[in-house]
């Protein structure tokens, strides 16, 4: 019994010491290699993404043109709607080139019988049957003295629009008198009201210029006499003159309370001093052709005021018209050449 080696308690307790701290230790590295395995994992698998979305960009690399096209830019920058509206002012500009509007590039579209003189509208309503019957008695030619003066290059018509129930008797009575007299100007997109007056005359340059080939055109109240011969006169010394706009020109105060005669709804846009720009007075009004042109190509987006003359005037100002003050024009006046007179 003593040749044999004996151990104390606490030797025992030393020895097993490390094989109860070697658990932890497994455990750690056992975790570690997991940790390494699913990094080892993703990296391995985003290789392979990358692998993938390196051919795929290839592949479209190939198959797409190196420098974009103005189209695809277009397509980029959402101008697609800009691309759209560039075409038709394009449009909208050859057209006019070949009507004749713009300077230098007048084509005159001249018949067998040659280019007229002048286009004369009158205002009419449906309620001036008697009015109209006192023109026809006075100044203004009827019957075969109206087809010789077309011949001299002078067209004159009463001006006159829809009745807002269309096709009622005020619409017959009206066809029935132009079938009778031909002196008629129906402008069949119009409605012949009060409160569609100010975009009559729109209605009448649109509708004369396409249907008349001439040098002027010109709107007549229904209040006027004329003098036709001296108006005749006055437009022959004015031939070939492009531009022209042509009146008594005048200017004025802008109504602003609402209820009072001439109340102008849009007074606020004529600035602080409240006054009217320059323009031709609604009796009388000539354009050259171009310029009644204009109105027809733009009539869509032209504004209309309170008054007509008004209107033309504020349409005049944007373009190069050449403004005609010809106090034989203002048929207030006491001038004894005038052309015109107040009935």
């Amino acid at each position: 019994m003593e040749g044999l080696p004996t151990t104390t308690k606490s030797e025992r307790r030393w020895r097993s010491k490390p094989l109860q701290t070697s658990k932890p230790s497994i455990l750690m590295a056992f975790f570690s290699c997991v940790a390494w395995l699913y990094v080892a994992g993703r990296l391995w698998q985003d290789a392979e993404n990358r692998t993938v979305l390196t051919n795929i960009l290839k592949k479209n690399l190939g198959q797409r043109p190196k420098v974009l096209s103005v189209e695809d830019k277009l397509a980029v920058l959402g101008c697609k709607d800009l691309e759209r509206r560039i075409v038709e002012a394009e449009m909208d500009l050859t057209l006019a080139k070949s009507q004749g509007y713009l300077k230098n590039h007048l084509q005159q579209k001249v018949s067998s019988s040659g280019q007229l003189l002048a286009v004369i509208g009158v205002y009419t309503g449906f309620g001036s049957h008697l009015n109209r019957n006192m023109f026809r008695g006075s100044w203004m030619p009827k019957g075969d003295a109206l087809r010789k003066l077309e011949e001299r290059g002078v067209v004159i018509r009463f001006v006159i629009g829809r009745s807002p129930n269309q096709g009622d008797s005020l619409d017959r009575n009206i066809d029935k008198e132009s079938r009778s007299t031909k002196d008629f100007l129906i402008l069949e997109g119009h409605e012949e009201a009060q409160e569609e007056l100010t975009k009559k005359v729109k209605f009448f340059f649109s509708t004369a210029v396409q249907n008349w080939d001439a040098e002027f055109y010109v709107k007549v109240d229904d209040n006027i006499n004329l003098d036709l011969e001296g108006l005749i006169g006055l437009l022959e010394h004015r031939r070939a003159q492009d531009g022209a706009y042509i009146g008594c020109m005048k200017s004025g105060d802008v109504i602003s309370e609402e209820g009072k005669a001439w109340y102008e709804p849009d007074w606020w846009k004529f600035g602080d001093q409240k006054s009217y720009f320059r323009h031709a007075g609604s009796s009388l009004i000539i354009l050259s052709k171009n310029l009644a042109q204009y109105i027809n190509i733009n009539s869509a987006s032209l504004k209309t005021y309170a008054h007509d003359d008004v209107s033309v005037g504020s349409w005049m100002m944007g373009i190069q018209a050449t403004y005609i003050d010809d106090n034989r024009l203002c048929c207030g006046s006491i001038r004894q050449d005038k052309v015109c007179s107040l009935t």
